[in-house]
């Protein structure tokens, strides 16, 4: 950095007391001279040999040398020699003797008189000079500015290189360029922040002393190191610029082949495998367990579309954003990609969708056939069993749970209609471009099966309706069955009441004549009424007969109740019969006795023959007779009409009239007696 009086530039060459290898210091000088412009070269080198450190022989060896290396360029040459001088005898080689053969000028001189020749703010303070100097910061930026050149330097061929491909030739050969040089060997980025970093050191005109020293300035044109890379600095800038917008132009040309790609891709699959997975899918089963399959394989099958479906919404996305780019050249392909992908994707799902609906509404069909099935297998099975009820009111209970059976059948088949119908629509409505052929005969297939069902289930429905009437009119007939036995029943209940109450407040055998009349007219509508008992239970237990023959079934309760029946009406009669005859008597008894108690004793001629108070007598203790004798029945039980003391209120009735038919007769008697003895 230092310079002498002529402008010429400084070359320091310290020597130490190790072996100086020429061939490198040779290599050094090459370099450090290749350094300065020719106009500083014009000037010539002051170059100061430090030998202060090493022998002679080393220090004659380097200065002839640099006649070698430098001859045109060195004009002084000064030698720093030690403070104890070589030998005489090692130095009468003369320098300046050789300065015509040299080509410069050779002066050996000690360090504290090297001012003589060169200014010393031009030396450093190895020479006593002032002017600072750190040799490895020098180094360490050279060698920076060395590296920067080199890499840019290269940097921009390869630059270069992809840029200039890029603007010649076709498209194939532009693309084949830049494939082959597409990657710069090192990083543009860091070859740039290295060049920035560098210039802001060069341009702050100044290298940091070690520890804090005074600035050293070199002067920019000579060093050149400012100047070179500002113009690699710009260069690089403008092919890196370049470079960008080719990394650009390949980036989206690249996004867009593989967007192509993938389109086709996506597109290929949909009307390839996806399609032809469709195209074998198209029945809809014979079962809730068929259709579940064909669902869960739909199912699978949309999960592989669904795969796709996600590619296509990341490309359409895609899409949408180099769109918005707005790059002209390329909206007419991004569109038609666009569109073409939206058709192929949008066809494809509303097939997956009409393959899902139709399988729901195949297994709803399915589901509400199955349970129509069980409602019929159910009733069926109902119609099947025997009605053997206990009584009319399980009968009602039963024929009230068939109904209802019946009308949840009807709704089973309505429902089942309404359901066949909506999935006979949905395959109507099936074009044939819903998989890429006709299906004609695959609807045919489903549209019989699904009629078939519907049609078997209303022959099995109708068949129930058969049933279900024939046994309607049997459970009728049933509860008609059991409504007459039990009134017969209860005919036979009301007669026993009849039975009982004759025999218990039908005793009263009337105190005159009138009164027992009345009382035999009575007891003859009594017996009416137990007559219109008896018949109306006779009737009911022959309906009994004629349901039961209808019904083919024996009743238990009519086999019991018309003996029964029989076996009160007879005890009834028998003891209506008595009844009748006592009261009958009792009125020949009543009638007899009081003629003769009304007759007057003046007309004796009414009272000829006394057999009257004979039979009046006859008839009295007949009657007496009958009134302490039991009913008696054909099994053999007795029955008595009311209590003992009901009978002998009776019977003492009857006997005081008697009493007053006896007075009578004695009285009668009593004139017959005196008038003979008159």
């Amino acid at each position: 950095g230092g310079k002498d009086r002529r402008s010429g530039l400084i070359l320091t060459i310290p020597l130490c007391l190790e072996q100086t290898s020429m061939d490198e210091l040779s290599v050094t000088l090459d370099y450090l001279l290749s350094i300065p412009s020719e106009k500083c070269k014009a000037r010539g080198f002051t170059v100061i040999v430090d030998g202060r450190k090493s022998q002679w022989n080393v220090v004659k060896t380097v200065v002839l040398m640099l006649q070698n290396v430098v001859p045109a360029e060195v004009s002084l040459v000064c030698v720093v020699k030690p403070d104890e001088f070589w030998d005489k005898k090692v130095t009468h080689f003369c320098f300046w003797k050789e300065k015509d053969r040299l080509g410069f000028e050779v002066i050996l001189v000690s360090a504290n008189k090297l001012t003589r020749y060169i200014e010393p703010c031009q030396l450093t303070e190895d020479f006593g000079g002032t002017l600072t100097y750190d040799h490895m910061d020098w180094l360490n930026k050279r060698l920076v500015f060395e590296k920067f050149t080199k890499e840019s330097t290269s940097l921009l061929d390869e630059l270069a290189l992809i840029n200039n491909g890029s603007d010649k030739g076709t498209q194939q050969e532009k693309e084949r360029s830049i494939d082959m040089n597409f990657l710069p060997s090192v990083d543009p980025e860091t070859v740039l922040q290295t060049g920035h970093e560098l210039l802001s050191e060069l341009q702050q005109r100044r290298f940091n002393g070690s520890d804090g020293g005074v600035s050293w300035s070199p002067m920019d044109d000579e060093l050149l190191a400012q100047p070179q890379v500002m113009k690699l600095l710009d260069s690089l800038r403008e092919q890196y610029t370049r470079y960008q917008e080719v990394c650009r132009q390949r980036s989206k040309r690249t996004q867009l082949e593989e967007i192509q790609q993938k389109v086709m891709q996506v597109v290929n699959w949909l009307e390839g495998p996806g399609s032809e997975q469709l195209r074998t899918q198209w029945g809809i089963g014979d079962s809730i367990r068929a259709s579940q399959a064909l669902q869960q394989k739909h199912e699978e099958i949309e999960s592989q579309h669904s795969e796709w479906f996600a590619v296509y919404v990341e490309l359409n996305q895609q899409i949408a954003a180099l769109l918005n780019a707005g790059d002209e050249e390329d909206l007419v392909e991004l569109k038609a990609l666009q569109q073409q992908l939206s058709d192929v994707c949008y066809r494809q799902a509303s097939q997956l969708e009409f393959r899902q609906n139709l399988l729901q509404a195949a297994l709803e069909f399915h589901s509400v056939a199955q349970d129509l099935s069980q409602q019929l297998d159910g009733l069926l099975g109902m119609l099947c069993v025997d009605v053997a009820p206990a009584d009319g009111a399980s009968i009602q209970q039963t024929l009230k749970l068939l109904e209802e059976k019946l009308k949840s059948v009807d709704l089973g088949l309505q429902g089942l209609r309404e359901k066949g119908q909506s999935l006979l629509d949905q395959i109507s409505n099936q074009a044939s471009w819903a998989y890429g052929k006709d299906v004609t005969i695959e609807n045919k297939e489903n549209v019989d099966h699904i009629q078939g069902v519907m049609e078997d289930m209303q022959l099995r429905k109708q068949r129930c309706e058969d049933m279900v009437d024939v046994r309607r009119l049997k459970m009728l007939q049933m509860v008609q069955l059991f409504k007459c036995e039990e009134d017969a029943a209860q005919a036979v209940e009301w007669l026993s009441e009849l039975l009982d109450a004759l025999l218990k407040t039908h005793i009263r055998l009337g105190d005159d004549a009138q009164e027992t009349k009345v009382l035999l007219e009575k007891h003859r509508k009594f017996v009416d009424v137990a007559q219109s008992t008896y018949d109306y239970g006779r009737q009911l237990l022959q309906a009994t007969v004629v349901l039961c023959q209808s019904l083919r079934c024996t009743s238990r309760s009519s086999g019991d109740t018309l003996p029964r029946l029989n076996r009160v009406w007879k005890q009834f009669t028998i003891t209506s019969e008595e009844r009748v005859h006592r009261l009958e008597t009792a009125v020949v008894f009543h009638s007899s006795a009081e003629k003769i108690l009304q007759e007057c004793p003046e007309q004796p001629e009414a009272f000829n023959e006394m057999e009257q108070f004979d039979e009046i007598e006859a008839v009295g203790k007949s009657l007496l007779d009958r009134l302490t004798v039991p009913v008696v029945y054909p099994d053999g039980s007795e029955q008595y009409f009311g209590s003992p003391s009901d009978m002998a209120s009776a019977a003492e009735h009857i006997r005081e009239k008697m009493k007053l038919v006896s007075l009578k007769k004695q009285q009668l008697r009593q004139p017959e007696a005196t008038t003979p003895e008159s």
